[in-house]
């Protein structure tokens, strides 16, 4: 792989998701090529509104590109954050950040001498730099249906038009879940289902050092611990449900541990039971710590169409901590009934909590075995395999090139 220009919905920050961890791996295999990896674009009119000068003196400045910062050296991976003017609510504003953006894009390409690079797009909403770019080839993974995402009618008919436009033009598609695949296989005659994978090595902490000191911030959470990881987001997790658990509890933690995303009302809502404790975003190289401190790992999300076409990567990393789970009946944990207790209402899930509590020690090892097969290094395998067409002709291309070549 030469070089590779990826979109992605997300920042690469300490909160790592599918997207860092492929790049990681696509990095680490090809430590020649050049990898621009494409983050949300900086809010310059709502920096504007909140005081914020930043932005507006970056989007005016040469545009910067930054290494990220892991324990894991990328050198060959750089950080792109394009400018956003204009509010995307106004069809023109849309329109005028879109060309902005892609500007930024072609003009990072161009300082890092990156030539017909492969273009992988995990924004539907990337869809008009295809043929843009002069790219070998055009990868789009799908990792939710956003859709399904509450919205107003306007931008959901705007998704899925851009969706369905992307998995026209895509020379192949990636899936994370049974469902995605299902509906992309009506948009695509190239689809792929490569789900979402776990480093259990680096969850082993959380068996193999119980007996060390917890965190600062975990260490007074009153027993038992149940625990959520991910996005706190209310089309996720319900906060009914949580809400509803809470107020069974005479003692103990819910512990919901990552960025949230809910409503100053909902978290009201549920910091007013007194049991349960927000976290606010930790960093992925800190979360076993803090897993250490859960009796059980839960997973209270809503059953929607929206979640029922997910691949939840705490699946695999609660599997990999070893640790009880208990879970809603959503996509992927109950296909795990002999690992997973499913539970629909608040009596059924609290009382299912009460019970992994006392699970045998020896079924917890038995989680940390069946993820020894669902790495990110084994569906980087099979990522390989998708691109390997687009890789291969980038190659072809550049060695025609070279015979034709005048002095060779």
């Amino acid at each position: 792989m030469k070089s590779l220009v990826f979109v992605s919905m997300e920042n690469w920050d300490e909160i790592w998701r599918r997207n860092q961890f492929l790049v990681s791996e696509l990095a680490q295999r090809y430590p020649e090529s050049k990898i621009l990896f494409v983050g949300t674009p900086q809010d310059v009119t709502h920096g504007v509104r909140e005081g914020n000068l930043t932005p507006l003196r970056e989007a005016l400045s040469p545009q910067k590109l930054r290494n990220p910062q892991t324990e894991v050296p990328l050198p060959n991976v750089f950080l792109l954050n394009p400018p956003k003017w204009l509010p995307k609510t106004l069809p023109f504003g849309r329109r005028l950040n879109d060309h902005i953006q892609y500007r930024a894009i072609r003009k990072a390409c161009a300082q890092l001498k990156m030539e017909s690079p492969l273009l992988w797009l995990n924004a539907h909403y990337a869809v008009d730099l295809v043929g843009n770019l002069g790219e070998s080839g055009v990868i789009y993974d799908v990792t939710d249906d956003w859709s399904q995402l509450a919205q107003s009618d306007l931008d959901k008919r705007l998704t899925v038009a851009q969706d369905a436009e992307l998995c026209r033009k895509a020379d192949a598609v990636i899936v994370c879940s049974e469902r995605l695949y299902e509906l992309k296989q009506k948009l695509s005659d190239n689809v792929t289902l490569i789900p979402n994978g776990v480093d259990a090595a680096h969850y082993a902490p959380v068996l193999d050092e119980k007996e060390k000191p917890l965190p600062s911030i975990a260490a007074h959470w009153e027993k038992p611990v149940y625990g959520y990881t991910g996005t706190i987001h209310p089309d996720r997790v319900d906060v009914g449900l949580i809400e509803g658990i809470a107020k069974r509890m005479t003692q103990g933690t819910l512990a919901l541990v990552g960025p949230t995303l809910l409503t100053d009302e909902d978290m009201r809502r549920l910091t007013k039971t007194g049991r349960v404790v927000f976290t606010g975003g930790i960093s992925y190289n800190v979360l076993p710590e803090i897993m250490r401190a859960f009796d059980v790992c839960m997973t209270p999300h809503l059953v929607t169409p929206f979640t029922e076409s997910l691949n939840p990567i705490k699946l695999w990393e609660y599997l990999a901590a070893g640790k009880p789970i208990v879970s809603t009946p959503v996509a992927g944990f109950r296909d795990y009934p002999q690992f997973v207790a499913c539970a629909k209402n608040a009596d059924d899930f609290f009382d299912a909590l009460r019970i992994a509590e006392k699970e045998p020690e020896a079924k917890q090892r038995e989680r940390r075995h069946v993820v020894a097969e669902q790495s990110w290094h084994n569906r980087v395998d099979r990522v390989e395999k998708v691109i390997a067409p687009y890789v291969t002709a980038m190659k072809t291309e550049a060695h025609l090139q070279k015979l034709s070549h005048p002095l060779c």
